[in-house]
């Protein structure tokens, strides 16, 4: 089978779309089938790391949005249109000339950019259609949908009217994207036991108001000056050179940097602090108790119903979340050590780290 990939990364759009499809293409290829990638060069973009993970990329020609035109896009059509650079029309016949090309059976779209008007266009020329989202905040026209949040354990309604009938519907994290390191990991540790350490810090590819930063701020404050700390900095992070200043004025700290994966660092910490993106589900999958930081709206909902649910400790917005809520986030941790072992055993009942298969048990049919 003869699959293509619709997505992005950029600084605004960051890096979890391309990631997540990377690791599903990976999945698909190690089953026979042929995968290529259409993006737009965004700046920020990934498409010199797709390639370097052995695929073809088609791309779309640069573009740049007026500022009276991003402005209109925001009022009159979906909420993220600007994230396609141009206009949907002009992406989707853009798509259509590279899809002629290179006539897949498949054609998976991963942007908060495209809705079934776009996916009417390709449509006719596919044999399948899928979409990976996260929102369910506007219609799709697609034979497949993944959706690997969790919003509670009722998620059958989430799409309802969203998509047609004959949509077969992934959702939860029990379809999450994982490398399969995750699950070679998760079946070589032992039960965590509620003891920190070690602290794993990530706030996603772009982090573009240094969430990072502050997390390391918070981590200097007097009691938690003994803990070991990992900070990982993403490819489009606005400013390594000041993260590395923190980082050395603080002992016991350590700088990583282009990391294809971040299994064996989840694997060391005791609790990471995050974002509240696909990470989550990589972290989950090695039963990591975390503290979560939204940096982005879709992450706000997902995090607050996790954190009622008893998986994570939440702490809000980025705007809202101050140095020392996030110190007093970690003493809480160094408090209580049978609350981080019940986070790490329903972490891993929740996500299984078995994803990535099932999806394409279920699309290769």
């Amino acid at each position: 089978m003869k699959i293509a990939f619709r997505t992005d990364a950029s600084r605004e759009i960051g890096t979890g779309h391309v990631m997540r499809c990377l690791t599903l293409a990976d999945a698909l290829r190690a089953k026979g089938a042929q995968c290529q990638f259409i993006c737009r060069p965004h700046q920020g973009n990934l498409i010199s790391t797709i390639r370097t993970r052995g695929y073809d990329v088609s791309e779309l020609p640069p573009m740049a949005l007026g500022g009276s035109l991003a402005s209109e896009m925001h009022m009159f059509q979906l909420a993220h249109a600007p994230w396609l650079g141009c206009d949907w029309t002009q992406d989707s016949e853009q798509t259509l000339a590279a899809v002629r090309t290179i006539k897949p059976d498949l054609l998976v779209i991963d942007h908060y950019a495209i809705d079934s008007r776009w996916e009417e266009v390709l449509r006719p020329h596919v044999r399948k259609l899928m979409v990976i989202d996260d929102l369910a905040d506007r219609r799709h026209l697609c034979d497949f949908l993944l959706d690997q949040n969790w919003f509670g354990d009722d998620m059958s309604r989430r799409y309802q009217c969203m998509v047609s009938d004959h949509c077969v519907s992934m959702l939860g994290p029990g379809y999450a994207l994982l490398k399969p390191e995750y699950t070679t990991l998760r079946n070589l540790m032992p039960p965590r036991d509620g003891e920190v350490r070690r602290v794993l810090v990530f706030m996603g590819g772009s982090d573009p108001t240094n969430e990072t930063g502050k997390v390391i701020d918070a981590l200097a404050q007097p009691g938690l000056e003994h803990l070991v700390v990992d900070v990982v900095l993403g490819v489009n992070h606005p400013d390594p050179r000041g993260i590395a200043s923190k980082a050395e004025a603080r002992l016991a700290t350590n700088l990583h940097s282009g990391l294809s994966s971040l299994a064996g660092w989840m694997a060391r910490a005791d609790v990471m602090i995050s974002a509240g993106g696909s990470t989550s589900w990589e972290r989950m999958c090695l039963g990591l108790p975390a503290i979560v930081i939204s940096i982005a709206e879709n992450q706000t909902a997902t995090s607050k119903a996790m954190m009622e649910a008893g998986y994570i400790d939440f702490l809000g917005d980025r705007s809202d979340v101050e140095v020392q809520m996030i110190a007093a986030a970690v003493r809480r941790c160094l408090a209580d050590s049978s609350r981080l072992r019940r986070m790490s055993r329903t972490s891993q009942d929740l996500v299984s780290g078995s994803g990535a298969e099932r999806v394409c048990e279920i699309v290769l049919g």
